[in-house]
This record gives structure tokens, sequence and C-alpha cells, in this order.
């Protein structure tokens, strides 16, 4: 790491997570490989070059806490829950080391689904305004614990 990497020691994985069909609920994994195209395992995976793989971070989850949602790792389909970085405030094109891989911003936020089953109960979510989708640029290993470097 150089001394232009904005690395903080507190940035990590808090839950890796996949799905078997996609609009669902994602379930934390012990670990998963990132390659081109995503998450393998994940339903998603291969289905786009600019979302392959979407990150939350805990603290955006936590609002939605904050209003009565009772909402672990994986509830906003998101494939890597963090901690301790500011993912929506990360402009498109940042890299980002995550366990073993590289992956690139490509979007911030998205359109959320018709009928989204959070914003039905509390009239909002956190995922269209402050997840964000990566595209991996080499593949490698994450789990729960590893370090989030932005490069």
């Amino acid at each position: 790491m150089n001394a232009k990497n904005l690395e903080s020691s507190d940035a990590r994985v808090l839950s890796v997570n996949v799905s078997a069909e996609t609009g669902v609920v994602k379930r934390p994994v012990a670990s998963a490989e990132l390659r081109a195209g995503g998450v393998v395992g994940d339903a998603h995976f291969g289905l786009s070059e600019v979302k392959q793989v979407s990150l939350l971070a805990d603290e955006s989850a936590d609002k939605m806490r904050k209003l009565g949602l009772s909402v672990e790792a994986g509830a906003f389909a998101e494939n890597i829950t963090t901690v301790g970085v500011d993912l929506k405030d990360l402009p498109v094109g940042t890299r980002l080391r995550v366990g073993e891989s590289l992956c690139e911003v490509s979007q911030i936020g998205k359109e959320c689904h018709t009928g989204c089953a959070i914003k039905q109960q509390t009239g909002t979510c956190v995922m269209p305004t402050e997840g964000i989708f990566t595209r991996v640029i080499e593949g490698g290993r994450v789990k729960p614990g590893d370090a989030i470097a932005i490069l």
C-alpha cells in the first residue's frame, strides 16, 4: 500500500451475502469468491457488466433500524455488508481492495424494486441512495473481517 491510499484501519467486511435467486434477501456465507461477473454462487453472477457486486454500509442499515425495522446483513440484497467506510460518498471509478479482490465503483445507488418490502414498511429505503455497485477488476476470496482499502 502506498501513501496515497486512503485506507482506514476500521474499514472492513462485516458480512458476505448470496442468494440462489434474484429479488430475495441474501444470506450470509463464510466466504465467497469474486470474479469478473460478480460473486460466484450468487444468482446475479454474470447478469450485469456494471452491477457485479453490491455493497451497503451497516451504518446505512442502522438508519432503517432506527425507523423500527429489524434488518440483518443481506436484507437489502447486498453482496457485501461493510462497516467503517462511507460507501455513498465514493465516486464512480474509485478502486477498493476488498479481501483478496480488487473492485471498481461502477454505480451509486439503484432503482428500488417495485413493491420493495422495506419501502412498504417504512416509506423509504437506503439501498437506492447509499448502496453501491462495483465491477471486479481482480478476483479473489472475501470473508467477514477482511480489510477494505480505498485506493
